[in-house]
């Protein structure tokens, strides 16, 4: 048998690191299973997203579904089913929402949580966690505010911060039929901003974020259980948002995630820390991003930060693994994408500044304002780069030295969801409803919306 060594290209690295950490997820590429997508950072296989669109006309809008109460949670695609959480707010009701791909009907919806509405920022929702998948299974994280505690106990938070509402991590898990398998309370949680960190699928574990102003933890819950397996302290005590993504670097399997005054790594089967980085600053919501070789960071409150980051490093790698670094047109909550093969890293800033870098050396390729207000994370598509603003109008770009402006669609509704890509479509979720992009195997004629009920479409 002859033997072929080959020096692997980046992009080639970038799908055997998703093999190795999402071998579930790899399988089925072409569904958008959790937060940011099959390899959690934004990035899609589909060669033919679509790139025209307008949502008052409903030109190329397969179908429009009004969701029952309002949510920023993105939605999740899983074969012939499209997830999503909400809100009822008059109600108090948090909701697990499941569609059909093609159609758009609501299938049935199921309240997941009943309790008091905890304190929030007035940019975040009561339902802001997107689920995550593993095809078996759907799983939601909310807050529930615990009416038992008194407001104002120190136990909840830093006393050096404003004091969030007494909550506590509420993680449940679904079947596909809208069955309860169990429902689990971590850990506690206050924040004056609010929840809204995803859960994140490994192994056999379903790993949470739970950074508040008060005694801060990473936790490991058994995906078919929900009983804990470990749970880690985070010690700085200091609310952030961002979800961990997990990847493989050289010998060791890290969990990586900013927040908590600090870019750690941990390894996600035992919740031990494998290197920090102290800062640069406070808070922290956008996702991080990984090329093979570097990983990217955008931040925060109250200083803005852009890192390139050697994640190969063990304990305080603060002045030594630090590749690069600007203070120029970061981000606060919309997550960054890497393209052109790993080579480029693209960030849009909250005022709709977006800047295109060299990855390896940080080099600014350009920095030009495409919009207004940015809430939503990039998406990368067959190539090209999706830029969501709150307004709903989606800039598209061709990632570059240069600065290319491919298209620019408007939604017709105010949006603060990342979008979803899945089997040659784009799922947006704006204020009210749900929009399907593209071409599904079954569409409702050109009139009809599905109604929130999911009985069938008005005619």
């Amino acid at each position: 048998m002859r033997i072929v060594r080959t020096v692997l290209s980046l992009p080639a690295r970038i799908a055997l690191l998703a093999l190795i950490c999402f071998p579930r997820l790899a399988a089925h590429a072409e569904d958008w299973l959790c937060w940011r997508g099959p390899r959690g950072d934004g990035s899609s296989l589909e060669t033919a997203a679509p790139t025209q669109w307008d949502g008052p006309s409903g030109r190329n809008i397969a179908w429009k579904t009004e969701l029952p109460g309002t949510g920023h949670a993105s939605p999740i695609v899983c074969g012939e089913r499209v997830f999503t959480v909400s809100c009822r707010e008059d109600r108090r009701e948090r909701l697990l929402v499941c569609l059909d791909r093609a159609s758009g009907h609501i299938l049935w919806q199921r309240p997941v949580l009943t309790a008091p509405l905890e304190k929030k920022h007035r940019l975040n929702s009561h339902a802001s966690s997107t689920p995550a998948t593993d095809g078996k299974l759907i799983y939601v994280a909310f807050a529930a505010v615990d009416p038992s505690v008194p407001a104002g106990d120190r136990s909840y938070t830093n006393e050096k911060e404003e004091v969030g509402d007494p909550c506590e991590m509420v993680v449940a898990a679904y079947d596909f039929q809208g069955g309860c398998r169990w429902l689990v309370r971590p850990g506690r949680f206050a924040s004056r901003h609010g929840f809204c960190s995803s859960p994140v699928l490994f192994e056999n574990m379903l790993i949470l974020n739970g950074d508040y102003d008060g005694d801060a933890y990473l936790v490991a819950l058994d995906k078919t259980t929900g009983k804990t397996i470990w749970k880690t302290p985070r010690e700085n005590k200091t609310r952030s948002y961002s979800t961990p993504i997990v990847r493989q670097v050289g010998d060791r399997t890290q969990l990586m995630l900013s927040g908590n005054r600090c870019v750690a790594s941990y390894d996600p089967r035992t919740g031990k820390r494998q290197w920090i980085i102290d800062g640069p600053t406070e808070q922290f919501v956008a996702s991080l991003v990984y090329n093979g070789e570097l990983l990217f960071m955008t931040a925060g409150f109250p200083d803005f930060h852009i890192m390139g980051i050697r994640p190969d490093g063990t304990g305080n790698v603060t002045k030594t693994h630090v590749a690069w670094h600007t203070t120029q047109g970061c981000a606060y909550v919309p997550s960054p994408v890497v393209a052109g093969g790993g080579n480029l890293f693209l960030v849009v800033s909250d005022g709709g500044v977006a800047s295109c870098f060299e990855a390896r050396t940080g080099r600014r390729y350009w920095m030009e304002r495409i919009g207004p207000h940015q809430s939503a994370s990039l998406v990368e598509a067959g190539g090209l780069v999706y830029c969501l603003s709150d307004r709903g109008v989606t800039t598209i770009l061709r990632p570059g030295p240069k600065f290319e402006r491919v298209a620019e669609n408007r939604l017709g509704e105010d949006c603060s969801a990342s979008p979803a890509v899945s089997q040659g479509c784009i799922y947006i979720r704006g204020e009210k409803h749900l929009y399907c992009i593209g071409s599904t195997a079954a569409r409702p004629g050109p009139s009809q919306t599905a109604e929130p009920g999911g009985a069938r479409p008005r005619p």
